[in-house]
């Protein structure tokens, strides 16, 4: 029998977080047209407080506020109180994170926004203290009952600055694109370099993938051994540290410290995806097994325990179990030894369950500090013997963690963040020939196809239990556009490339801003919020204007669409600053301007199976380029008149210019390393 005696608006909803505030005694409201009308007509500020449900701060505040009768009494008088899952309607939480940002400096969830009944923000923070939040709440309520104008001056001096920020004007685009620009960028990133642990010089550390995809790239293309190093080193640093789950495969959010040791350990799919793509692109670059290792243990955790038997990812594990963050990681050296018996010795050097890996109350978490050709030695082992040995005990550990109170589980899909695996799960097969990574990628674009694909051409951006909901924002397309374009370079099929097209033309009808090339967070459909915000600084997950700029270049190209590729040039030229300013912060920007910087290739390949192709480009790695092929007859402009019965041939092509087309993979391999 039930012992909650309260239950509120959130109960109706399908989000995972905002079912975690159903019970709470606040009079939680959704974001919705009758919620605001609600705080219109009562006259009532708004208090909009957003979250997600694997944020561990989150559940602090919950626990010591809004549990609390004292404090929900307050809440329920004085505010009409409003619940935002971030992940759901990331266009709500940019707004009022931007708001808050302005106001102190700094962001992060719980974020906790106040605003007049109209949605103007007026004050906020991120976790308060309960005490602290009493007042808080007794003071702002004492304004506006005594002092409105006080309040609609901040609120207009606040949504004044929220709708200036991220918002380019035409005469940002002036600047040439060049190599000289992305240079001065590295230069100064290079400053902020940590080169004996790897990442940035700071804690906290995201892994931030999409910063080290461009290091990856920018250093093969310019021979910079010493920014290869740092690139590779972080990657080793992670792989090996507690940010990365030594057990059951797969990274946290980030590490709270310099080392990599101590995470935050929630597990976020887009992470995972992005990290997936990395390591692999790491993999094929340099040959390192280890890379491989890690990208298949990652993939291998999402299959475990992401995954809906649609087909559909999950978006995210929580930190906390039985009440305390990564209870369900750690390990006690008691449980280890009386565990793994005889194997305890190498595998506690190994993992560092020492005074290295020890964190509190008596817990380890699992990491490593030396390379495993060092204790193998140490230990009397090959290191055959020791890494068979590893995968044995670490299966065995596995299977005694399942066994513990799990952490929760976030269950909804996200239309990016899946786009985002599909496009790792199509990586990981053109790194590895993996038969059963290309049958995942296709199995969840069939379900982006199937479920979130509206008749309209739209895109839904939340699916669960069989429901879709959101109508859809700019990442959304954006992913599914670059997921769907990855997906045809791997398997020829041009539906999905013809997808990937329909989408960008949606795309520019409802999101574009003729203004300055750019586009809208949100569609032309959907209501106001008070600023329409434009996505443009590349952070834990690259932005969605820098996505839909390198989609636009690649579909251009394919579909010889000058415009398409003119916008891209456009939106590239307007970041030139930014750029040049931070180039840690624009990295998916300069993935883009490494195409313009160095010779980028159009690929045909008529008569070849995609296999085969795939094949030949593991074996010798190329980047900068695109790849069509056919072995029937296309109208795709890369291709037409080019596939003939009985014809193999490979051309070879840039800047609509092609080389004397060659009859094997060998020749145009050869041909694009000669002319690098």
């Amino acid at each position: 029998m039930s012992t909650r005696t309260h239950t509120n608006a959130l109960i109706h909803e399908t989000s995972p977080y905002l079912l975690q505030h159903a019970h709470n005694p606040v009079n939680w409201m959704p974001w919705n047209a009758e919620t605001l009308e609600k705080a219109n007509a009562e006259n009532k500020l708004i208090l909009v407080s957003v979250g997600y449900s694997a944020c561990h701060w989150c559940h602090v505040m919950e626990h010591e506020s809004f549990e609390d009768e004292k404090v929900a009494r307050i809440m329920n008088d004085h505010f009409i109180c409003i619940k935002v899952d971030r992940e759901e309607r990331p266009d709500i939480d940019q707004v009022y994170m931007t708001a808050v940002q302005l106001m102190t400096g700094h962001g992060g969830w719980p974020l906790n926004c106040f605003a007049l009944p109209d949605g103007r923000p007026l004050y906020g923070g991120t976790y308060f203290p309960k005490e602290r939040w009493m007042n808080v709440l007794l003071n702002l309520a004492d304004l506006w009952n005594n002092d409105r104008e006080k309040c609609f001056q901040y609120a207009d001096e606040l949504t004044a600055g929220v709708r200036r920020v991220e918002r380019l004007l035409p005469e940002d685009g002036e600047k040439e694109i060049t190599a000289e620009r992305l240079g001065l960028s590295v230069e100064q990133w290079m400053t902020r370099f940590d080169n004996g642990e790897g990442g940035p010089n700071r804690a906290p550390k995201f892994p931030l993938p999409n910063n080290y995809l461009f290091l990856l790239l920018y250093a093969h293309h310019t021979k910079r051994e010493d920014i290869l190093q740092h690139t590779l080193l972080t990657l080793d640093k992670m792989a090996d540290g507690g940010i990365y789950d030594q057990v059951g495969g797969g990274f946290a959010r980030y590490s709270t410290d310099m080392l990599w040791k101590v995470p935050h350990f929630e597990k976020m799919l887009y992470d995972n995806a992005q990290l997936v793509s990395l390591y692999c692109e790491a993999y094929r670059i340099t040959g390192n097994p280890r890379y491989r290792e890690v990208a298949e243990e990652t993939l291998a955790f999402v299959r475990r325990e992401l995954t809906h038997e649609s087909g559909a990812f999950f978006s995210a594990l929580d930190a906390d179990s039985e009440g305390e963050e990564g209870k369900f990681y750690v390990w006690r050296e008691d449980e280890l030894k009386q565990l793994l018996g005889n194997e305890y010795g190498w595998y506690a050097d190994l993992y560092s369950v020492n005074s290295i890996g020890h964190w509190e109350h008596g817990n380890y978490i699992l990491l490593r500090r030396e390379r495993e050709e060092v204790i193998a030695a140490r230990h009397a082992m090959t290191l055959h013997e020791l890494q068979a040995k590893r995968k044995t005990v670490n299966a065995m550990l596995l299977d005694v963690r399942n066994r513990r109170v799990r952490p929760g589980l976030d269950d909804k899909s996200l239309t990016s963040w899946n786009a985002m695996m599909l496009r790792a799960c199509t990586d990981a097969y053109t790194a590895t020939g993996d038969e059963e990574y290309l049958l995942t990628a296709l199995r969840n674009a069939r379900f982006l196809r199937a479920n979130q694909l509206r008749d309209d051409g739209g895109l839904w951006h939340s699916w669960k239990n069989g429901r879709s909901t959101v109508n859809g924002f700019l990442e959304d397309y954006a992913f599914v556009i670059d997921a769907f374009t990855a997906l045809y370079q791997v398997t020829f099929d041009e539906d999905w490339l013809q997808l990937a097209k329909q989408l960008t033309e949606y795309t520019i009808a409802h999101f574009g801003d003729d203004e300055n090339n750019l586009f809208w967070f949100t569609s032309d459909l959907d209501p106001a919020l008070i600023a329409r915000k434009q996505e443009i600084s590349d952070n834990v997950i690259p932005a969605s204007n820098s996505v839909m700029a390198r989609n636009l270049f690649y579909l251009g190209h394919y579909f010889g669409r000058t415009d398409w590729m003119e916008r891209a040039t456009a939106m590239l030229r307007m970041m030139q600053r930014e750029i040049i300013g931070y180039g840690a912060g624009h990295s998916n920007w300069m993935i883009l301007q490494l195409h313009y910087c160095f010779p980028f290739r159009e690929v045909a390949v008529a008569g070849y199976a995609a296999a085969e192709v795939l094949q030949g480009f593991r074996s010798d790695y190329h980047t900068n380029l695109i790849l069509a092929g056919s072995k029937t007859p296309s109208a795709l402009p890369l291709l037409e008149g080019r596939v003939t019965e009985g014809n193999r041939k490979v051309y070879v092509c840039q800047n609509n210019v092609c080389e004397q087309p060659v009859n094997s993979l060998d020749e145009a391999l050869a041909l694009l390393t000669h002319n690098r």
